[in-house]
């Protein structure tokens, strides 16, 4: 039995996720954590909420409440919204936590302590009538390049010119719309990365079974002569983790916070801390996670996230843990994913742009948006959503495929041989090619789940519904009841195993689905089908089984074009 680490990148509080949020990290890494458990390993799945920076200030403003009070509030918000996507998570917590407070300010002191902390005055601009410094993001006015005149300090969204906020005409306070601003110089920590090179890049080379994606996206950054820079990690706001050296004052730091690029992927150590705390477990129960001095050294650690997240997972994060000088777990294999595009566009969380997390679960359950989203997961290359094709899925695949074969199996079963399983007949070689067939597919779909090849791994479980189709339709029977009936009934024999191996090999994409077959089928066995003809005789002579509700309805003409209407604009 293996121990398995998988963190994905923790959602920003500021909204509910769209769907390319959801495929690009949260989704794979839990289809991953379901197959990993379902092959009895011991996994342990971490996320949490990223809530600190400026955008959690900005959308608190907005909503009108204390940033705490937002944060509290959308935290329970995205956790209700996994569960409804089934996600499996050990512990989904909060960067806000006193256990990342500690530990951020750990990795802080020792970073010090090392020579890789240094201390830098720039300038920023002041608001007088705020009394407060101004991140980029909180400054506004009209660009220079378009004349759209709400262009934020770091972007124009208009026509995404990159801007200083010393660039924009008549710049004003996002916070009060003053314009009584002035340039000050202030003091900010900053985490020497390039002191690091070395040790990242001979990190990075050790990586050789990486994503091509992952190792392409990583080496860029680091040869890059703009790419790995030593960055601040410290900013002039009210929400963040006090700047301190472990428990001590950081003189002149006083009233500073902790960026949130520093301190959001500690978290998935803190995360881990607070797992243990809810679950009342002492410090050795997370400490065998992440510290290769208590046992972390056989744990083999995943993070899944999008390609934007990786310049952070594979040079800060990784010089914050190795600059420690401490014996930290590093992420053993990072699978990094492209973009999710919608429907002849880009999602966009601050645009309102595509199809969130909760209008999906409004009209229709968890599993039919599983499905898809990991079927066409951007592994290779961007992918897109559309309507059209998120139909044809799902009643294809779903429905004509998986969920009619249940269908005619349980129906056909219950009509002419009664509610338990069958006892008569023997198998034949269209038993035996059939058996042979199926496990030389579940090798191939377990090979290519341990691989993390999530469009392969779900064509290739499709492929195994598909067999069962086919074995049915030559098997005929409905025409061998009334000629063999023991015929029929070792066919039906099978049939019925073969939906509860289904139940067992489809639960890491679609869970509800599993355990409605599951149910059906009178079983609560879910190991694995290392053996497959003794799986398929699992359900024996006399057990009872029944007819589920239909696994998968079709999506009509009439609701997808009224979808695709729904969806069009932009959210409110």
């Amino acid at each position: 039995m293996a121990r398995i680490l998988i963190t994905s990148a923790i959602p920003y509080i500021n909204g509910i996720k769209h769907l390319g949020n959801l495929v690009g990290s949260q989704l794979p890494a839990d289809l991953f954590a379901r197959y990993m458990r379902a092959r009895g390993h011991e996994v342990i799945f971490i996320c949490a909420t990223d809530e600190h920076g400026t955008p959690a200030e900005l959308a608190a403003a907005k909503a009108g409440k204390p940033v705490e009070e937002y944060c509290a509030e959308m935290h329970e918000v995205q956790k209700d919204l996994a569960a409804g996507f089934r996600l499996s998570f050990d512990h989904f917590g909060r960067s806000s936590s006193q256990r990342n407070h500690r530990l951020t300010q750990h990795f802080a002191g020792r970073l010090a302590e090392n020579g890789l902390i240094q201390e830098v005055s720039e300038k920023q601009v002041f608001s007088i009538d705020d009394n407060r410094f101004l991140p980029d993001r909180y400054i506004t006015g009209t660009c220079p390049n378009c004349g759209n005149t709400s262009a934020r300090g770091d972007q124009c969204e208009e026509c995404t010119k990159q801007l200083d906020p010393t660039d924009l005409i008549n710049p004003r306070s996002s916070i009060s719309g003053s314009t009584n601003l002035e340039v000050r110089e202030t003091k900010h920590l900053y985490l020497r990365q390039r002191a690091l090179r070395d040790k990242l890049e001979a990190w990075i080379d050790s990586k050789t079974d990486w994503p091509i994606l992952t190792t392409s996206i990583a080496k860029k950054w680091l040869n890059d002569g703009d790419g790995l820079q030593d960055r601040g990690i410290t900013r002039d706001l009210y929400w963040g983790i006090p700047v301190k050296k472990g428990d001590q004052p950081w003189p002149g730091m006083e009233g500073k916070v902790f960026y949130v690029w520093f301190d959001a992927p500690i978290e998935y150590i803190a995360g881990t801390a607070e797992w243990a705390d809810a679950n009342g477990l002492d410090d050795a129960a997370w400490e065998r996670w992440w510290r290769t001095d208590k046992g972390a050294e056989d744990v083999t650690y995943y993070q899944f996230m999008g390609k934007d997240n990786v310049p952070f997972h594979t040079l800060s994060f990784p010089a914050t843990i190795l600059g420690s000088g401490e014996p930290w777990k590093l992420v053993d294999y990072l699978k990094s994913f492209n973009y999710l595009n919608y429907d002849g566009g880009q999602f966009s969380t601050s645009q309102g742009r595509g199809v969130f997390m909760d209008q999906a679960l409004s009209i229709l359950p968890a599993d039919y948006w599983r499905w898809w989203l990991l079927s066409h997961a951007p592994e290779n290359s961007d992918s897109e959503f559309t309507w059209e094709n998120f139909q044809a899925s799902v009643n294809k695949d779903l429905a004509d495929v998986l969920g009619n074969f249940v269908s005619r199996v349980t129906k056909f079963a219950k009509s002419k041989l009664g509610e338990t399983v069958p006892a008569g007949g023997d198998f034949t070689p269209a038993e035996t090619a059939l058996i042979a067939d199926l496990g030389a597919r579940i090798r191939d779909y377990e090979s290519l789940m341990a691989q993390m090849e999530v469009r392969k791994a779900a064509a290739e479980l499709r492929a195994i519904w598909v067999i069962g189709n086919e074995y049915l339709q030559a098997a005929a029977p409905w025409s061998a009841v009334k000629t063999d009936p023991a015929r029929a009934e070792a066919i039906v024999r099978l049939s019925l195993n073969l939906i509860r191996v289904y139940a067992i090999l489809s639960r890491p994409f679609i869970p509800d689905a599993a355990a409605t077959m599951m149910a059906a089928m009178g079983s609560e066995d879910w190991s694995w089908p290392e053996d497959v003809p003794a799986a398929l005789r699992t359900l024996a002579p006399g057990d009872a089984y029944s007819v589920p509700e239909n696994l998968f309805r079709k999506i009509t003409d009439e609701e997808r074009a009224d979808w695709q209407q729904k969806f069009s604009g932009i959210r409110t």
